[in-house]
Parts: C-alpha cells; structure tokens; sequence
C-alpha cells in the first residue's frame, strides 16, 4: 500500500478536501449534521461511535 496525500481546510462550517492531484470535493457541517458534495449523502453524528447516513441517489 503507498502513502496518500490528503488534507482538508475548515472555513467556518464549510470544508475543502484535497488529494495529490488537487480539489476533490467539499463539505458542509453544521452541529452534528452534513453534507458532502462527493457522495451526496447526509450524515448525523449520534452519540458514541455511531452515525446515521442517508444517501442520495445519482440520477
């Protein structure tokens, strides 16, 4: 497995994730909900190690 580059720059609520090749997507997290423009899906962080995450479909 080879060493991947990723980063990520928090402005506010809005985050811009990066890899080797550049911009890759960006997301957006208000308390404990988001949305990432990559997968489309929106995600609530529940208490402990769990989350709920429903996805929108790519039509």
């Amino acid at each position: 497995m080879g060493i991947q580059f990723r980063k990520r720059k928090k402005y506010g609520p809005l985050i811009l994730h990066f890899t080797e090749n550049g911009f890759s997507s960006w997301s957006f997290k208000i308390g404990r909900w988001s949305w990432n423009s990559n997968t489309r899906a929106h995600r609530v962080d529940l208490p402990g190690p769990l989350s709920w995450k429903q996805d929108k479909s790519r039509a």
